[in-house]
């Protein structure tokens, strides 16, 4: 039997503005889940304000959509942002179900998600509510 070979999922960090941006791609499932983890703390510690651009996110497993909600906790505990860009909803369909995706801010795309920490300084979107989208939208890949 042929074993499926997974490559390693890619992180990159980038500073923009007054933000960090994490990009992610490939697949993030429970053997990539301790590397997304020290990938987004590493991010963290060098802003408290970090968007985290899914877009190019070809699965994604629920051990990965734990590390995304511990470390949104941590960044709005800490008075800090936390925004998702481009995640899919196929992915992300377990933050709608319990309903933590009407509180994590999400946006279809980085421009999106951008905008959104340019217009809040403060942080208050990151608290929640102020979703850009990305909802329960079937046509969404």
């Amino acid at each position: 039997m042929l074993e499926r070979r997974v490559p390693e999922p890619r992180f990159s960090m980038e500073p923009v503005e007054t933000c960090v941006v994490v990009t992610v791609a490939g697949e993030l499932d429970v053997t990539s889940s301790q590397q997304f983890d020290e990938c987004l703390s590493e991010a963290s510690s060098s802003s408290d304000r970090m968007i985290l651009d899914l877009s190019g996110v070809d699965f994604m497993d629920t051990s990965a959509l734990a590390v995304i909600v511990g470390h949104w906790r941590r960044q709005v505990e800490a008075d800090g942002m936390f925004l998702l860009a481009g995640a899919r909803y196929r992915y992300t369909k377990a933050l709608w179900i319990t309903g933590l995706a009407d509180r994590l801010p999400m946006y279809d795309t980085l421009d999106e998600a951008l905008t959104a920490a340019r217009a809040d300084p403060g942080g208050d979107a990151a608290k929640g509510g102020a979703n850009g989208s990305a909802g329960p939208d079937t046509t969404a890949g």
